[in-house]
Order: structure tokens, then C-alpha cells, then sequence
């Protein structure tokens, strides 16, 4: 019997999986390092650009954060579709390939259009395809890690490095150049990317079709109360994913300056995925949890108030906590709690609930608010709605601690 929340001990041994596990293929662990190196490469283009390249469009703050915010919910809800036929016909990696390039396909159509009607049909048809590829990554990161899986940090951390390497390039090659140059180079990109998909293992023995077995996994409170809190620290994050860029542009800053800003945010989630090992080894997962979302409360109140080059560099490096942290605890601790035959959906509703519900509702928040307010009072809300997650994860772990049937 354990209890639903617990110690650093229990945290370590259920992070590391038991000593049974073992990776398929070899594990293979480089292929999967290398889909991080290219997905975050490419989202290195998009995240800090994409916006950007919207509102250089002529596009309103309404319209941008309804084509965010529409992208988030097709990707909720195709990430859990595909991630439940991934298990049900045990078929995650030829899902993955085929939606790496259906995605590729359909980004094309960016190319032929800057009208915001065709613009949402085409983020919706890419999202529908680009839906599950996150999520498949982190089932394929569990499996290729076997035992140990405190050391998912490590191979998270080439997505890291990807991303700081193709954002500092890009934002000196926009320096001088057209936004809209970000289209065709996020093209390249993601062929590139669907290219060496090819190349991830293989499961060991024949696919089968299995009776789906996340229902019961999913009925669990503990579940719901991380979900909730997580919900809200992504909603928090909605100003800065969503207008980062856009504040610091209208405050004078260049583009050179937007992109090391971003990398510098990556630099420092590096820091701490590289020592995931011994972080969770020394902390339990619901103190890492609630920690990361107190960091969050601070780094958007220092966000609102930073004018200052310097000011601003520094709490990018915040994202340490409010990212990496929070990331790594939550993939290990759904981890955790799914049955084997039901990993791939579990971590498709955590990215369903968090990366997809929590980023469209601060999308759509942050959008509506950006057209009354502007930028910098967006921060000041999300530092409110960090700290509410954060009360949330807190009461969630003391009732748990005090509730004597939070045992199993």
C-alpha cells in the first residue's frame, strides 16, 4: 500500500520504473534524442515567431489568440484520439510517422495565403496532424529509458539544445529580413524532422490489439487534482508563449534580442534537466511540483515590473523552474501512475489538458486582454493564476497526506 502523493523514496523508485523494465530494441535512446534536437528546433521558428509573423500580417490580438487558442483545442483533442488508437492497436510509431508527415503536408499551405479565413483552416488541418507528436515522444522517451527514467532529463535536455541553437540563429537571420521568412523555414524543418522519423524503433514482438486500460488510471482523484493545477500553470504561461515576443518588440527590443532571450530561457531548463537524476532522487514530485509553481508567481510579477535589457534576461532564467521542473515531475509522475498498456494516452491528456486546454483558455484570455490592456498588466494576471494552480497542487497534496483512503 502506498500512499497517492508520496515521499522522496517512493518518488525515486517510481520514477525509475522496477527493475524488471527493460528498454525494446536496446533502447536506442540517440533516435529519440534526436526527434527532441529536431522538434524543438523547429519550435524554435514557431513559438517565439509565429505570433510575430501574425501580427506583422495586420492580424488584431482578438484574431491572433482565437487562431492559437482554435489550435490548442484541435490538438487536445486529436492528441487524445490518436494516443488512444496508438494503444488500442498498439501502433504509436508508423501514428508517428504518418501524422510527421501529413503535418509537413499541410504546413505547406502557409506558403499560398496571408488571409486570416484560409490561415485558420490550415492551422487547424496542421494541428489535427502535429496533435500527437509530443506526447509520443515522452512514451517513447519511457520506454527507450527502461529503468531509468530519473534520467529522462538527459535526452529531454537535446530538445533544449536544439531549440537554443535554432533560435539564436533565426533571430539574428530576421535581423534584417522579412518575418515572414519563418514559413518556409519551419517547412524545411519539419520534413526534416519526418524524415528521420523513420528511424525510431520498432516494438519488440508483433502488434496486438489490447482492452484500453487507462479508464481505471483515469477515474483516480490524484490525477484530477495535478491535472487541475497543471491546467493552471499552463494558463499562466498563456501571455508569455502567446505575446513574449509582441511585448518585447512593442518595448523597443530587437529581434536578435528576442531570440536570446528565448534561448536564454532553454539554457537554463538545460541546467536542471541534465541533474533531473539527482533532482528527484533528493525531492519528491508533489514538493518539485508545487515549488515550480511558486517560482511562477514570481517570475510573471518580475516580468510585469522589468524594463531593463538586463532585468528581463533574468527572469528568463526562471524557466529553469517554471519549465523544466514542472515538465520533468509531471511526465515522471504520469508516468507513474498509468498502467504499461496505457502509457501513450496518459501522457496525451497530460499534454491535452496542460499544453492543450491550459494554453488555449491563456491564448484566448491573453488575446482578449491584450486588445484592452496591452503587454506588460498580462503578467500581473498570470502571476494570480500561477498562484491559484499552485494553492490548488498544495491543497491537493495535504488532503491526500490526510485522507485515509488516498491509499493503494
Amino acid at each position: 500500500m502506498r500512499r497517492l502523493w508520496t515521499g522522496k523514496a517512493g518518488d525515486a523508485r517510481a520514477a525509475s520504473g522496477s527493475s524488471s523494465e527493460r528498454p525494446p530494441n536496446g533502447g536506442r535512446p540517440a533516435v529519440v534524442a534526436l526527434q527532441y534536437f529536431l522538434y524543438f528546433g523547429v519550435f524554435a521558428i514557431y513559438l517565439p515567431y509565429f505570433n510575430l509573423y501574425c501580427y506583422h500580417l495586420g492580424f488584431s490580438g482578438v484574431q491572433i489568440g482565437v487562431l492559437s487558442a482554435l489550435r490548442s483545442v484541435v490538438l487536445v483533442v486529436f492528441a487524445l484520439v490518436w494516443g488512444a488508437l496508438a494503444d488500442r492497436f498498439q501502433g504509436r510509431r508508423g501514428i508517428f510517422i504518418l501524422c510527421s508527415l501529413a503535418a509537413t503536408a499541410v504546413w505547406s499551405g502557409y506558403l499560398t495565403t496571408s488571409r486570416f479565413g484560409p490561415m485558420l483552416a490550415i492551422t487547424v488541418a496542421h494541428a489535427l496532424f502535429f496533435a500527437p507528436l509530443i506526447s509520443f515522444l515522452e512514451a517513447f522517451s519511457m520506454d527507450v529509458l527502461g529503468s531509468r527514467k530519473q534520467r529522462y532529463g538527459r535526452l529531454r535536455a537535446w530538445g533544449s539544445i536544439g531549440f537554443i541553437l535554432v533560435v539564436l540563429a533565426i533571430g539574428r537571420l530576421l535581423e534584417n529580413r522579412p518575418v515572414n521568412l519563418i514559413v518556409p523555414l519551419i517547412l524545411v524543418g519539419s520534413a526534416v524532422q519526418a524524415v528521420f522519423a523513420l528511424s525510431l524503433p520498432r516494438p519488440a514482438g508483433k502488434p496486438a490489439r489490447r482492452r484500453w486500460q487507462g479508464a481505471e488510471a483515469m477515474r483516480r482523484l490524484r490525477l484530477w487534482l495535478f491535472l487541475g493545477g497543471a491546467f493552471l500553470m499552463l494558463v499562466s504561461h498563456g501571455a508569455y508563449y502567446g505575446f513574449f515576443s509582441i511585448h518585447l518588440e512593442v518595448s523597443g527590443f530587437s529581434k536578435s534580442f528576442i531570440g536570446m532571450a528565448w534561448a536564454l530561457a532553454s539554457v537554463a531548463e538545460i541546467g536542471v534537466m541534465i541533474r533531473s537524476e539527482a533532482l528527484f532522487r533528493r525531492f519528491s514530485l508533489p514538493a518539485v511540483l508545487v515549488f515550480s509553481t511558486a517560482v511562477a508567481v514570481l517570475r510573471w510579477l518580475l516580468v510585469w515590473m522589468a524594463v531593463s535589457p538586463a532585468a528581463i534576461l533574468a527572469t528568463q532564467v526562471l524557466h529553469a523552474v517554471t519549465y523544466g521542473t514542472f515538465h520533468m515531475a509531471s511526465i515522471l509522475f504520469v508516468d507513474r501512475l498509468m498502467p504499461e498498456a496505457a502509457k501513450t494516452s496518459g501522457q496525451a491528456l497530460n499534454n491535452a489538458v496542460t499544453y492543450g486546454l491550459g494554453n488555449m483558455a491563456g491564448f484566448f484570455l491573453n488575446g482578449y486582454l491584450f486588445e484592452i490592456m496591452g503587454t506588460r498588466p498580462l503578467f500581473l494576471v498570470s502571476a494570480g493564476i500561477a498562484l491559484a494552480g499552485g494553492l490548488l497542487l498544495a491543497a491537493a497534496l495535504r488532503f491526500q497526506l490526510s485522507d485515509p483512503e488516498s491509499q493503494i
